[in-house]
């Protein structure tokens, strides 16, 4: 198996709610759910770089589809990096999730491997982290 990774899917309990987070909140562009004309078929995707996506799931489908059963949600289990090129876009990033309603459990602060970084949650809990690592330069968006 090579190690490519093109879809990141995050299992969420209202798709529309999760939509609304992304779309309208953080403002990512998207053509909406699709799948809707199949049963357990309903999902949204967001392009996040070239040859990588992030789609929503709601978790029971997610479930059926895998043959698991729907287990309870932990916070802890998954965490998403979103890397800017500065120490100011973390804290716009940050505003902008905690504007669209998000938690922001770990508020922006100098980290022990010495970047820059806060964390917030989505609507379902997912974390993520959004950081500034001088190691690894990014160019300015």
């Amino acid at each position: 198996m090579k190690p490519r990774v093109t879809v990141i899917t995050l299992g969420v309990d209202e798709l529309e709610r999760a939509l609304r987070f992304y779309r309208d909140g953080l403002g990512w562009p998207t053509k909406g759910i699709v799948g809707t004309e199949f049963e357990h078929g309903a999902v949204v995707f967001f392009d996040l770089q070239p040859g990588l996506k992030l789609a929503l799931f709601e978790r029971a489908s997610l479930a059926h589809d895998a043959g698991v059963t729907v287990g309870a949600r932990s916070s802890t289990e998954c965490l998403l990096s979103h890397n800017v090129a500065s120490r100011d876009a973390v804290d716009a990033v940050v505003a902008q999730a905690k504007a669209a309603g998000a938690p922001i459990p770990q508020p922006a602060r100098d980290t022990f491997w010495g970047g820059y970084a806060a964390y917030f949650q989505d609507p379902d809990g997912h974390l993520w982290e959004v950081a500034w690592n001088p190691k690894w330069p990014l160019p300015e968006d």
